[in-house]
């Protein structure tokens, strides 16, 4: 069993690709999953950010999840994982109706499902907790991306009435931010070329209805603590869909658990550089470089690009 000791020093690095070294920034403290639960036991909604795929980010998030529940048991766990147009399907899976790989295929789960979001699934299963699919549907946003706001004006009814009202909310910091992480610049008015804002529009439709589900979830089940797990990027620096949450519903209390990538050269001042990140910041090993062959990269980008446009939005 891994100890449940927090770390003696903030020097202690991670070992391995499981391992994170969960900081208070605040005080500096190394913590331990149940000593964080413990801080966030009265939080209406915790927000856990993560690298997709990185075994550091999933073993943390499935730790806190049973940590809070032990503090506080009426839990719901809202996940970007799950588009909100298979809400019946993943909910037919957790009624015991379904078997994974039916809900892996009917409610189209991420192909990292197995390896990254299982344990979270299956405890809420066990523990007959709601699972909020919370993200708003691929397609639709891809033909956002490609076509602009208006496509939404060409889907079904049905759909549209899932999404959220105003689904483009934004900020002008998770604008800038958006375009520094896309390597885009901004013109001398401060403006981006259509195509830009189609993507950044694309973006907020997925954090807008990342915000409308937790609320809705708050709604249906009163007096229930949200964990919402996610890309780092839609929570980060109290952006994206922190910012969406505190616009529309200010009086519930947010809390952000960010990571961050170790630097192998601890002369880089890992917690100064990223304390901004979160209310607690959660160290992790870097990811291995994908290519170091600058071709096969760009192969490799142009046929996920091709992929993509092979799908029609007419």
């Amino acid at each position: 069993m891994p100890s449940s000791k927090a770390p003696d020093t903030l020097n202690s690095a991670p070992q391995t690709q499981y391992d994170a070294l969960l900081v208070n920034p605040a005080n500096k403290t190394a913590l331990t999953p149940e000593e964080l639960a413990q801080q966030l036991a009265d939080v209406d909604v915790v927000v856990v950010g993560e690298y997709h795929g990185h075994h550091g980010s999933h073993l943390l998030q499935s730790r806190l999840q049973s940590a809070l529940f032990r503090l506080r048991p009426e839990q719901i766990l809202s996940m970007e994982q799950f588009n909100l147009d298979r809400q019946d399907e993943l909910n037919r899976y957790l009624r015991g109706e379904t078997g994974e790989t039916e809900m892996i295929e009917d409610a189209e789960a991420w192909d990292n499902y197995r390896a990254s979001y299982r344990p979270l699934v299956e405890f809420a299963r066990r523990h007959d907790l709601p699972v909020i699919a919370s993200n708003a549907p691929a397609d639709v946003v891809r033909c956002v991306g490609r076509k602009g706001p208006g496509y939404l004006d060409r889907i079904s009814d049905t759909l549209r009435q899932k999404l959220p009202a105003k689904p483009f909310m934004d900020t002008p910091e998770y604008r800038e931010k958006f375009m520094a992480a896309i390597g885009a610049s901004h013109q001398a008015d401060d403006t981006m070329s259509e195509r830009m804002d189609n993507t950044y529009k694309a973006q907020l439709l997925r954090d807008n209805a990342m915000a409308t589900r937790i609320l809705q979830a708050r709604t249906e089940h009163p007096e229930h603590q949200v964990l919402h797990v996610t890309g780092t990027f839609h929570s980060e620096n109290g952006l994206g869909t922190v910012a969406l949450l505190k616009q529309r519903a200010p009086e519930i209390s947010v809390a952000i658990v960010s990571p961050a990538f170790w630097p192998w050269d601890v002369n880089e001042a890992p917690l100064e550089n990223n304390r901004a990140k979160g209310d607690f910041i959660y160290f992790i090993q870097p990811l291995p470089d994908e290519f170091r062959d600058a071709q096969r990269e760009r192969e490799a980008m142009t046929a996920r690009f091709r992929r993509s446009t092979d799908k029609s939005c007419d």
